[in-house]
């Protein structure tokens, strides 16, 4: 009886992390195979089968020791493990069509189809059973899932072309509840089809929306992320894990791990969209924020930090306008009858380009929320000339830069008027007095790619070169101000008129005098999360029971997407990073451990039971041949069926260990 798990051994800096992760990771996935080998040798005993060896991992033996009549051991692959009884052996699988083996009454054929049943089932129940029982431990101790809150989303994505924001709560998916974000995540990859999502916007009005995920990634997506809290992540390492930007404001003060602001400008704030407006709002001047952390007493104290504005920063060029690349559904340019592919050219008779900078456009708009703004389109048209119109907006109250182009491809969203538009890489002008001045740069020409060094002051930062052509320069203009601490990019471009003709030339970036951004200053605050702890023994029942049943349903729909192409094998992880995960668990507390252990449990047992031949649901199969046609398979059958299976097996191993290292190298 084989058990397939894949696990590994992962790294980390300290010696004494290390051999805590080991320690905890190679207990814990021994725990899971055990028990699912203890369910089967159980009850082969029971049943008065002779069990030669009960093994814990494949391949060379590390140790062994006899008891009775079984021989005990450890084995050197930590992949699975095995039960080898007298008639059932996966090597050797004619043995289950052997008449002379059968003959013994201590062998695995010998006994009854029911009896046969329950040994094969036990490990998948065992494993049913312990995950139940991981799940229970978990949710007596507490753990903290991330909140279904929104806090960033993508524009042009199908969640901002139906009007879900930031701040907006989700609340159910195709009729199934929402408890935590990883569920909107968790069901949007495993749906089919429309999906239907139900919640409530920031301002408590409900809404209710179909649609259809993008399905040109590895997974289907509706383009959200998580909401941030006000606090610190409580890392120990924050060269590991940094809890602020290098070179950022916040690097500048003492920002410590796990400290929490309750106050800014000496308003007291309990929510991250609290400090968001109140950053935005005092964008152009210094901001004093309440703290309030752990003294060296343990006893709670407060201090105030104080942030510099944050400038963007810029390389001295102006790019071209690009087209509307979508529009959001009932936003005030919808209803003013902007469309898709329009191109915006003048807002209030200001030329954008010449007189506006195009990155500037979201600031434009927000700060007019209210008042009427005048803007002039072409549109084009099928055959004809390309027209021009004007349209008159009201802007909503909606931060700049709340929807920030944070993916390769994204456009630049203006969150007040409701479009997202690609900004091209084409040099529309070059500014005297610089950084790029005097570079050889001139209009006209196209920048193909923007190279950022490594970050000196990032842990395990390495260059990166952005392929501006397919990314957008909104992407890149953003990325460029994620890392405050590095200092000069380098540029290859294109010379105009001249297509095969690129030189690289490297370009100081400076703060843009009189923009400054409206984000945290460098601050790297924790996701927002809620603590979900049972009060007894009951409730952790209820919720250990509701856990496990939807993910084996999850399972099954990740099955059915991967047969049907909606879901990447990609996607899927094999020793490398199940490895890394059960290392992050490990890392978090034993409460997010055992939740991941009952997890790993219930993906075994679900694993294991389906009908392949030579894990446990391969032979339930053959038994329920046996059972309706009153004979055993021939001896061909089952060695035919148990080597195709192997070979999936080993197929399915190879692939996501290839998939493993395809992401430890990127």
């Amino acid at each position: 009886m084989e058990a397939v798990v894949l696990a590994a051994i992962p790294s980390a800096d300290r010696l004494l992390s290390i051999v805590q992760n080991i320690a905890t990771v190679a207990i814990g996935l021994g725990l899971v195979i055990f028990f699912h080998e203890l369910g089967h040798f159980a009850v082969a005993k029971w049943c008065g089968v002779f069990v030669e060896r009960f093994s814990i991992g494949f391949g060379p033996i590390l140790w062994r020791r006899k008891w009775g009549d079984t021989e005990y051991a450890l084995s050197a692959i930590p992949f699975g493990g095995y039960v080898k009884m007298l008639g059932q052996d996966d090597i050797d699988p004619g043995q289950m069509a052997d008449e002379q083996v059968a003959a013994d009454p201590r062998s695995y054929t010998s006994k009854t189809v029911p009896q046969r049943m329950a040994i094969i089932s036990a490990g998948v129940t065992m494993n049913v059973i312990t995950g139940l029982l991981f799940f229970m431990l978990a949710f007596r101790a507490g753990i903290k899932s991330p909140e279904p809150e929104v806090g960033l989303v993508r524009a042009a994505m199908p969640a901002w072309q139906h009007g879900i924001r930031d701040g907006d709560v989700i609340t159910s998916m195709n009729d199934r509840s929402i408890e935590e974000f990883t569920d909107i995540l968790r069901q949007t990859a495993l749906s089919r089809g429309d999906i239907r999502v139900v919640g409530l916007h920031e301002d408590g009005t409900p809404f209710d929306v179909t649609f259809a995920p993008d399905g040109s990634g590895i997974r289907r997506m509706i383009g959200i992320g998580p909401q941030h809290s006000l606090q610190a992540p409580p890392v120990r390492d924050t060269k590991k894990y940094p809890i602020v930007q290098p070179g950022s404001p916040a690097a500048t003060v003492d920002f410590q791990p796990g400290d929490r602001i309750i106050a800014a400008q000496g308003q007291s704030i309990q929510h991250f969209r609290e400090l968001e407006r109140l950053l935005a709002q005092y964008r152009d001047e210094p901001i004093t924020l309440d703290v309030e952390r752990k003294g060296t007493s343990g006893a709670k104290e407060q201090v105030q930090l104080t942030l510099a504005p944050q400038p963007f920063r810029g390389l001295g060029l102006r790019m071209s306008m690009g087209r509307i690349a979508a529009v959001r559904n009932d936003s005030p340019a919808a209803r003013a009858g902007i469309q898709k592919n329009d191109l915006i050219t003048h807002v209030d008779s200001q030329d954008v380009g010449r007189d506006i900078d195009p990155l500037r456009l979201p600031d434009y708009f927000s700060e007019r929320a209210g008042q009427e703004v005048v803007i002039r389109v072409k549109q084009e048209q099928t055959g004809n000339e390309p027209r021009t119109q004007e349209f008159t907006v009201i802007p909503d109250d909606r931060l700049p830069w709340s929807e920030p182009p944070f993916e390769e491809k994204a456009p630049l969203s203006i969150p007040s008027l409701g479009v997202a538009f690609d900004v091209l890489p084409n040099i529309l002008s070059v500014r005297e007095d610089g950084a790029a001045a005097n570079l050889g740069l001139q209009p006209g020409d196209s920048v193909v790619g923007v190279t950022i060094p490594q970050d000196p002051a990032l842990k395990g930062s390495k260059s990166t070169t952005i392929n501006v052509g397919t990314a957008g320069w909104a992407y890149a203009f953003h990325r460029l101000q994620l890392q405050p601490s590095v200092t000069q990019v380098s540029l290859e471009v294109k010379k105009s008129g001249k297509d095969n003709q690129t030189f690289n030339v490297d370009v100081e970036l400076q703060p843009i005098e009189g923009w400054n951004q409206t984000t945290t200053r460098g601050l790297l605050l924790a996701g927002m999360t809620e603590d979900r702890k049972a009060d007894n023994l009951g409730d952790a029942l209820a919720m250990s029971w509701t856990h496990t049943r939807n993910s084996v349903v999850d399972i099954y729909l990740t099955l059915r997407n991967l047969i049907f192409g909606d879901l990447s094998i990609k996607s899927l992880h094999g020793p490398i990073g199940i490895a890394k995960a059960a290392s992050v668990f490990a890392e978090e507390g034993l409460a997010d451990f055992l939740l991941f252990l009952g997890l790993i449990s219930i993906n075994l047992a679900v694993i294991n039971f389906l009908p392949i031949p030579v894990l446990d649901g391969g032979h339930m199969v053959f038994l329920i041949w046996e059972a309706i046609a009153r004979r055993k398979p021939s001896e061909r059958v089952i060695v035919t069926a148990t080597y195709v299976g192997f070979a999936l097996v080993v197929g399915l191993m190879i692939t996501v260990i290839y998939v493993d290292l395809f992401e430890v190298k990127k």
